[in-house]
Parts: C-alpha cells; sequence; structure tokens
C-alpha cells in the first residue's frame, strides 16, 4: 500500500468516529402508578443519537467482533428520585430514573439500557399530569 493511501484511510477512519453525534438529549419521562392520583412529567436527559457502525458483505469472512454494531449510550449517570403525587400513605410514592450525564459509542448494556428500538409508543399519561421540578 501507498502510504497516500494508508494515510487516507486513517484519516477517513478518525474523522468517521469524531463525527459520531452521540450526546445526552433532554427527554420527558411519563410515570404512574394505579394508586396512585396523578402521572408525573420527569425532564430528564438520555443518550441519543448517530454512531458510526460497520456492515460488511463479507460477513462470513470476518470474526464477530468486527461485525459489531454501536448505539449511542450511556458513559456516565447519575440516578435522582422523584416523588409522585397524589398517592395513599400505603403506597411507595417515590419513583427513580436516570440522567444522562454523557454519552458514547459502544455496545448496548441490556444491564440499564433498553437495546430494542421499537416503534410502539408507550410513554404517556393515563391521568391528569403534574410537572416534576427537580
Amino acid at each position: 500500500m501507498s502510504p497516500f493511501f494508508t494515510m487516507s484511510l486513517l484519516f477517513g477512519l478518525t474523522v468517521c468516529q469524531t463525527a459520531s453525534l452521540c450526546a445526552p438529549s433532554e427527554y420527558i419521562i411519563h410515570v404512574e402508578k394505579r394508586e396512585c392520583a396523578y402521572c408525573l412529567a420527569i425532564n430528564t436527559t438520555i443518550c441519543a443519537g448517530f454512531c458510526m457502525t460497520r456492515d460488511s458483505n463479507g460477513k462470513k469472512l470476518l470474526l464477530k467482533s468486527a461485525l459489531s454494531q454501536n448505539v449511542c449510550t450511556y458513559k456516565e449517570m447519575l440516578y435522582q428520585t422523584a416523588l409522585i403525587p397524589g398517592c395513599p400513605h400505603h403506597t411507595i410514592p417515590y419513583y427513580s430514573y436516570p440522567v444522562a450525564v454523557s454519552c458514547k459509542c459502544g455496545k448496548c448494556n441490556t444491564d440499564y439500557s433498553d437495546c430494542v428500538n421499537e416503534k410502539v409508543r408507550t410513554n404517556y399519561c393515563t391521568k391528569p399530569q403534574k410537572l416534576c421540578n427537580m
């Protein structure tokens, strides 16, 4: 390989990795419990965006590690707890949720991330809504 081709290839790979647009993004979680009178709308941040991936036509020739698909996932996160209003005394009125501090492109960890992108909309309220002011 010529030095020009090698340098062009390295430059292209570097630019592609830095062009990944994966960052904390504002998101509203709607939380409700059957026993409580209200639905709580919580403003938080999640990791969202675009990560460079590879998909080779020669899949049978490559190792599985070379075929990995990166996703935008948490690099650093913390948990906050909110109080759901209108709950009876016998109910635990607290809800803990993740807050993305920083994000990265990497493997999806099912321990703390939902790695499936479904088209079903489940983030809504069926009860009167209160806004969480954290």
